[in-house]
């Protein structure tokens, strides 16, 4: 059941958020709010503590210091709302030989409620997060044989099978051709609008996120910039953010300082 938050509500608030990796202190002092039904994206250079930031704020790393509210919840109302969290990661590691299905993979969106559902509504729920996403005829294809593209999809569809609010992508398009960007990216703009999903995601595609997103967080370390594309994707910003000019359209290929472990 939704808790009723208003439009101006945030989703999210983090209020001087520091997290520490190790003795590097990868973020510092990070403040920003996600409005319902927005897309913000994060974008910096390679070790800016992008990654970190949206991990702490999903709970998988301890913060340093600083606030992190989701839904308007405390900690303990907030775990009635986690199943209302999707989440797509940078890299997917599994063993290909393994014989899941991707009707299987998505089955296992479903949360303990809807395990009790009968069969023919379960297949029938997953059935309809593929058409979401294109995919109903790979329903009975093993998930090795997917390509990068196809498989991002069907992490896209484990998570429309119970309704989301909140929708995190850590480089989601990580390993995936120009194409296959391209059409995932145009499809999760789609989803936003049918589904009201508020998406926050890590991206190094500059030119997707100035047609797509609707606020930019600029980070190294600390939060250098906010705003729309329109303002903080300028030349000035991008020459600070990456200390050397870089294109608001190109992909993938901002300069690397430090090592991808942040």
């Amino acid at each position: 059941m939704h808790q009723n938050l208003s439009v101006t509500q945030p989703i999210v608030t983090v209020h001087n958020l520091s997290v520490m990796r190790g003795e590097y202190l990868a973020v510092d002092n990070v403040s920003f709010e996600l409005l319902p039904g927005t897309h913000t994206a994060i974008i910096g250079p390679n070790g800016a503590g992008k990654s970190t930031l949206i991990k702490t704020v999903l709970g998988l790393i301890e913060k340093r210091s600083g606030k992190i509210r989701l839904f308007n919840c405390n900690n303990k109302q907030l775990k009635q709302f986690k199943t209302e969290i999707g989440y797509i990661p940078q890299k997917f590691p599994f063993d290909r030989t393994f014989p899941l299905t991707v009707s299987e993979l998505v089955g296992l969106g479903l949360n303990n409620k809807q395990w009790w559902y009968s069969n023919k509504r379960k297949r029938k729920m997953i059935y309809q997060a593929l058409e979401q996403v294109h995919l109903t005829k790979q329903a009975k294809q093993k998930i090795g044989t997917l390509s990068g593209g196809e498989l991002k999809r069907v992490l896209l569809a484990y998570c429309l099978v119970v309704p989301r609010r909140l929708l995190v992508l850590d480089e989601a398009l990580a390993g995936v051709d120009a194409t296959g960007e391209i059409e995932f990216a145009a499809l999760l703009n789609n989803l936003k609008q049918e589904q009201n999903w508020t998406i926050l995601e890590v991206s190094h595609d500059l030119d997707l996120v100035s047609k797509y997103c609707d606020s930019v967080i600029c980070l190294n370390r600390r939060l250098l910039y906010q705003g729309s594309p329109s303002t903080t994707l300028t030349p000035e910003n991008l020459l600070q953010i990456y200390g050397s000019l870089v294109s608001p359209t190109c992909h993938h290929h901002e300069p690397s300082r430090l090592s991808e472990s942040f």
